[in-house]
C-alpha cells in the first residue's frame, strides 16, 4: 500500500509540473506540484474506479487529467 501511494506522489509531482505547463498556469513549483498530488488522488484513485485498466502510464495520465481538472475548478472559482 505504501509504496503504491508513495508512486502515486512521485507521479503527481510530475503532473502537476506538466498540467501546470500545459494550461499555462503561472504557479511556484510547491504549488505545482501540490496541485498534481491532489490531481493524481483525484485522478488516479476516483476515475480508477470507471478505468480498470492498470499500469503506471495510466495512472500518469489520469493524474495529469485530475490536475488539469483541479486548475480548471480553481480558476473558475477565482472569478
Amino acid at each position: 500500500m505504501v509504496p503504491g501511494l508513495l508512486l502515486l506522489v512521485v507521479i503527481g509531482a510530475a503532473a502537476g509540473l506538466l498540467a501546470t505547463r500545459l494550461m499555462r498556469v503561472n504557479v511556484d513549483l510547491p504549488s505545482a506540484m501540490g496541485i498534481g498530488v491532489l490531481g493524481a488522488l483525484f485522478g488516479g484513485l476516483v476515475l480508477r474506479l470507471i478505468l480498470t485498466a492498470g499500469g503506471w502510464m495510466v495512472t500518469f495520465v489520469l493524474a495529469v487529467a485530475g490536475a488539469m481538472a483541479l486548475i480548471w475548478i480553481w480558476q473558475f472559482l477565482r472569478k
